[in-house]
């Protein structure tokens, strides 16, 4: 599955948030997509979702336009923020309520939950009586993050998914990030602000500056320098200093 942006704008208070041209995702990428606060990184995902109307362009997964098919939805599986869980749910039953929005039994959710053993911890499951509100930041992403996984997605979304993870569970998380990306063939779209964890699992990276992709970088061993490079270049480090 591939994603084709064309003429993509996005304007807030009269001010151009996003403004890409033209980007090919193709089929089973690891995309990264990095960039300072306020780059437009979540509004690009969003507008991607169709959580949010372009001002113009156009978005097409798989050919089909976000914004007039519902086909794409079939096969996305996708986390951007706690917004997108049901807090008064425990965790089993929100998996088993996106399952069953895919057609998926509460039998075959029980057996593909397995697969998040060691990224849960022990931590999620099991709780009874135990709400999603009721866990911490770090144990909701991680519901977030299995329940956009679960449904074995051939387009997945994850915005910031190593934001609140301890250094264990972001590791296994990229480990499972590429397995699955291999044994799926599926396309994967992140955004972090973690430039190692980026460069250690993508195969591709774009660089977001004020709404625009001024830089699409292989994924290789200079990938990280060319980063770090970027970024501090931006800093001034005599007023750091003072």
């Amino acid at each position: 599955m591939k994603i084709e942006v064309t003429d993509l704008k996005k304007i807030y208070n009269k001010e151009l948030k996003l403004n890409i041209e033209s980007l090919t995702i193709n089929s089973g990428e690891i995309f990264g997509l990095v960039g300072n606060n306020g780059a437009g990184k979540t509004t690009f995902f969003r507008l991607i979702l169709d959580l949010i109307k372009a001002d113009s362009g156009i978005v097409l997964s798989d050919n089909n336009p976000v914004n007039e098919s519902l086909k794409w939805k079939e096969y996305t599986g996708s986390f951007l923020d706690s917004g997108f869980l049901i807090e008064f749910l425990t965790p089993e039953e929100y998996f088993y309520f996106v399952c069953e929005l895919y057609n998926i039994t509460r039998n075959d959710a029980s057996e593909r939950l397995k697969v998040f053993e060691n990224f849960f911890n022990g931590e999620i499951l099991g709780k009874k009586g135990k709400y999603i509100r009721d866990f911490s930041r770090g144990n909701q992403q991680k519901i977030g993050i299995a329940s956009a996984l679960i449904t074995h997605p051939k387009m997945l979304i994850l915005d910031e998914p190593f934001n609140g993870l301890d250094p264990t569970s972001q590791i296994i998380l990229k480990e499972m990030l590429k397995e699955f990306n291999k044994s799926a063939g599926a396309t994967i779209l992140i955004s972090s602000h973690d430039l190692t964890h980026i460069s250690e699992t993508c195969t591709r990276i774009a660089l977001l500056e004020k709404g625009k992709i001024i830089k699409d970088i292989p994924a290789n061993d200079n990938a990280l320098a060319e980063l770090l490079d970027y970024f501090g270049q931006r800093i001034n480090l005599n007023s750091v200093a003072q």
